[in-house]
């Protein structure tokens, strides 16, 4: 699933990184069909580098990323992260397998705390065979119901352990714990990215994979109601799809990022309801707003600090909200 508007945006992502860091290194990335994956996995794909895709695709989808079999530098490989043996040779590994949506990853609590458990163990054994310099895409939500707005690195975080969100948030931070483990004790050379709700095409938006954006849009572009949860006063930070990557490849490429975490977000802080109001005007739509019961463990705030970003990386999110939601908007009208 390729078309103008992924290909410009990937060419930005380019003009951004140095391709003499990917041209012909071998990468293994779990979750590669999914959204931020298959994007990553275009990216190094057009930098030439050699691409081995692990995905089971529960959430994954095969159309985000058949465009890439062509040639020898791209291999879909159809597995389970916490199983997964392999015998090649890794220069990196990227560990972006798991389910992401709220609504989904609460249908699936075990599979997602085993895809950051048993998945991240895997795949640091297998960094520590190669020595291969080693990504796990962390999140926000590690953070919980955060008390420092905007959340710096070193915010220890205010999450419920036992709570219904808490598959995706403690598997995480086991994730994280387990990266730093093999940092200290082995010297592997790991990088951890918080990341932040990111958004733009791809962005899955039927059933439970639905999030808000895509759901917004969706409702918005068919004439249905815009479903807000509580009052819609909690607030968002949306990064663009085109500075997440850049972002992530930037971490993963720095020398001096090695054993560190850092915050892959942007700094733009929204109501969820003004959001609504946002996509409703650019879509030109008359959708009528409704309100709903608000979610249990459903955080107040979520705004990254990105001053850590901008030293350690040099970089800051560049997409202004409505100019990533106008392209989003657009694909979404071609695709939805």
């Amino acid at each position: 699933m390729i078309d103008s508007t992924i290909q410009e945006d990937i060419e930005y992502i380019r003009d951004s990184l140095n391709g003499d860091n990917f041209k012909d290194k071998n990468f293994l990335v779990t979750g590669g069909a999914g959204f931020i994956g298959s994007w990553i996995c275009d990216v190094l794909f057009k930098f030439g580098a050699k691409i081995f895709c692990l995905d089971n695709f529960s959430s994954g989808q095969i159309e985000n990323i058949n465009h890439l079999k062509v040639g020898t530098h791209f291999r879909i490989i159809k597995g389970d992260v916490c199983n997964f043996k392999s015998e090649r040779n890794f220069d990196y590994i990227l560990h972006l397998a798991s389910r992401a949506s709220p609504e989904e990853y609460q249908q699936n609590p075990i599979e997602t705390l085993r895809a950051n458990s048993l998945g991240s163990y895997n795949m640091l054994e297998l960094a520590r065979k190669n020595d291969a310099v080693t990504l796990f895409s962390s999140t926000s939500e590690v953070y919980g119901d955060a008390q420092v707005v905007p959340t710096p690195e070193s915010y220890w975080g205010n999450v419920n352990p036992i709570g219904v969100r808490s598959c995706y948030d403690e598997g995480k931070r086991f994730g994280e714990a387990l990266f730093m483990a093999y940092y200290r004790q082995y010297g592997l050379n790991v990088r951890i990215a918080r990341i932040f709700n990111s958004y733009g095409p791809r962005l899955r938006f039927e059933g439970a994979y639905g999030r808000v954006v895509s759901r917004f849009i969706t409702q918005a572009l068919s004439g249905k109601p815009l479903t807000v949860y509580g009052d819609g006063t909690q607030t968002r930070s949306f990064c663009y799809i085109t500075d997440t990557v850049t972002g992530l490849l930037l971490l993963l490429t720095t020398k001096e990022a090695k054993g560190h975490v850092v915050n892959i977000g942007n700094p733009e802080e929204i109501t969820i309801l003004e959001l609504a109001k946002t996509i409703k005007k650019l879509a030109n739509s008359n959708s009528e707003i409704s309100f709903h019961p608000l979610p249990a463990d459903d955080p107040k705030r979520r705004c990254p600090d990105v001053s850590k970003a901008q030293k350690l990386l040099g970089w800051t999110p560049k997409v202004t909200l409505e100019n990533g939601l106008m392209k989003t908007i657009s694909w979404f009208k071609l695709h939805s």
